[in-house]
């Protein structure tokens, strides 16, 4: 752990990597940075490495990693990837590949949010559905299949768990995904589940690693706010 991190933790988040006709762009949305300072730790923004030993250096000046949402994940695939959803880079994925193993291989604190939840359970060996509507007959999860209709549901907190232990109750979530966890990777351990189903967040067996398939940065002052001030906590220790 990083020496300051007994006081201002600095939480590094990865960047989404888009490709057009005038060049490669890195973009991030403020909601993660307000989250994290609202949380009481530093954002250090981590654009797209192509060099290990680069990524190695970056994830250095961290104390926790936060891996936001992004396109489609390949690897571990039910059914192919929909049309309206364009897989991952290949320069986004492996650099993400590179700040989540180095900051596993350093025991830092980890949280994956929609597509960052997805690629932790894609590294752990689990599976995902390529097209949730069309893989497990539900309703849609992302307000672009809904007539750009905002799309809110609950959720059923697991017992027994790091999540369930920190928090009395799951306020409901937004939703913006078309794919899913199909089945989790090894070690990950079911904390949240939807009205329909699907996985909807997992926590690693020691409780250093957390993702959701919702988004809290999108929802300020609700019980999704612990999802920072826990990744800031445990950046702490």
């Amino acid at each position: 752990m990083n020496t300051q991190a007994s006081t201002t933790p600095t939480i590094g988040i990865t960047t989404s990597h888009e490709i057009g006709e005038a060049g490669d762009r890195l973009t991030l949305d403020t909601n993660y940075i307000s989250a994290i300072e609202l949380a009481g730790g530093v954002p250090l923004v981590i654009p797209v490495l192509t060099s290990l030993e680069a990524m190695h250096i970056a994830v250095s000046r961290i104390d926790a990693l936060v891996i936001p949402g992004g396109p489609g994940i390949t690897e571990g695939l039910i059914g192919d990837l929909p049309n309206d959803l364009p897989p991952v880079s290949d320069e986004r994925n492996q650099s993400d590949r590179f700040a989540l193993e180095s900051s596993l291989e350093k025991g830092f604190p980890v949280l994956g949010i929609c597509y960052g939840m997805q690629l932790i359970n894609a590294v752990h060996g689990g599976t995902l559905y390529g097209d949730v509507e069309r893989d497990c007959g539900v309703k849609p999860h992302h307000p672009r299949r809904s007539h750009a209709k905002s799309i809110q549901h609950n959720v059923s907190l697991e017992p027994d768990t790091h999540l369930s232990a920190s928090i009395a109750s799951a306020d409901p979530v937004n939703s913006f995904h078309v794919q899913a966890v199909a089945e989790l990777g090894d070690d990950l351990v079911l904390t949240l589940r939807s009205e329909d189903g699907l996985v909807e967040g997992f926590e690693s067996t020691d409780g250093r690693t957390t993702g959701v398939q919702f988004h809290p940065e999108r929802q300020p002052g609700t019980v999704w706010d612990h999802l920072f001030t826990d990744l800031v906590a445990k950046a702490r220790r």
